[in-house]
C-alpha cells in the first residue's frame, strides 16, 4: 500500500498532465460524458509516454510541453509565489514562472512511471461560483482509489486547470506551503530562490 504522501505526488504527476490536457474543452459547456471521454485522452497519453520507453528527463520535458500549454501557468505560479509576489518586479515575477513550470514538471514528471496501469473515472461536473469543477476516482494499482477534483477557469481568456484536490488535499495550498517554507530559508531573496528552483524538483 502505497503511503499518503506518494498517494498525492503519484496522483499529482498524472492529474496534473491529466487535467492540463483535458480542459481544452470550454469548462461551462463540459458535460460528464464529455469530461470522461477527454480524460480517458489523456490517460492514453500518459500511457503512452510513460510506455514509450523515453529516458525520463525527455519524459519531463514532455510533461512540461503539457503543462505550458494547458495549465494557467501564470497564475498558479502566481498564487504559489503567495504575498511575495506583490512586491516582484515583473522580470522577477517572469522568471520566477518560468523557473517554476521547469520545477512542477520535474517534481511530478518523476513520478509518471509510478501510474502505470492507472485509470481515471469521471463521476460528475458542475460549476462552482467562477470556475467548473470536474469530481473523479482514480485507481492506481496496489493501492486504494483515490477522488480528485479538477478545478478549470476562463478568466484568462481560456479554459486552463488552475488547481486540483486530491484525497481533500488542496494541491496549490501545498505548493503555496512549501514554495514560501524554500523563500523564508533564503531569508525572502526571490532572486535566489528563482536561481534555486532552475535545479529543484
Amino acid at each position: 500500500m502505497a503511503s499518503n504522501s506518494t498517494r498525492r505526488h503519484v496522483l499529482a504527476g498524472l492529474t496534473s498532465a491529466g487535467a492540463l490536457l483535458a480542459m481544452g474543452a470550454p469548462a461551462q459547456a463540459l458535460t460528464t460524458q464529455q469530461a470522461s471521454a477527454l480524460i480517458g485522452k489523456v490517460v492514453d497519453e500518459v500511457n503512452t509516454v510513460i510506455s514509450s520507453g523515453q529516458s525520463q528527463d525527455r519524459m519531463i520535458a514532455a510533461f512540461e510541453k503539457i503543462f505550458a500549454r494547458y495549465a494557467d501557468v501564470p497564475i498558479i505560479a502566481r498564487s504559489a509565489l503567495g504575498v511575495a509576489a506583490r512586491s516582484a518586479s515583473s522580470p522577477q515575477m517572469n522568471a520566477f514562472t518560468e523557473a517554476f513550470q521547469g520545477y512542477m514538471a520535474r517534481k511530478y514528471g518523476k513520478r509518471f512511471r509510478e501510474f502505470q496501469g492507472g485509470k481515471i473515472e469521471v463521476s460528475s461536473a458542475k460549476q462552482v461560483k467562477s470556475f467548473f469543477e470536474v469530481s473523479t476516482t482514480v485507481r492506481v494499482p496496489g493501492s486504494a482509489p483515490y477522488d480528485v477534483k479538477f478545478l478549470v477557469s476562463d478568466k484568462s481568456g481560456k479554459d486552463l486547470f488552475f488547481n486540483l484536490i486530491i484525497e481533500g488535499i488542496n494541491m496549490l495550498a501545498s505548493e503555496r506551503e512549501e514554495i514560501g517554507a524554500m523563500l523564508d530559508s533564503r531569508k525572502g531573496n526571490l532572486d535566489l530562490l528563482i536561481r534555486d528552483l532552475k535545479t529543484a524538483g
